[in-house]
């Protein structure tokens, strides 16, 4: 049952870093493909 509990907590861990990481990197890119649709 701890393992499990282990498990849950560091893959949540894990997801929260991937999404402080990927979050702004799809954002930015967002914003250049807006951008360069803007300018056409």
């Amino acid at each position: 049952m701890l393992i499990l509990l282990l498990i849950i907590a560091i893959s949540m861990i894990v997801v929260g870093i991937t999404n402080t990481i990927i979050a702004p990197i799809l954002t930015g890119i967002g914003f250049i493909i807006i951008a360069l649709i803007l300018k056409k």
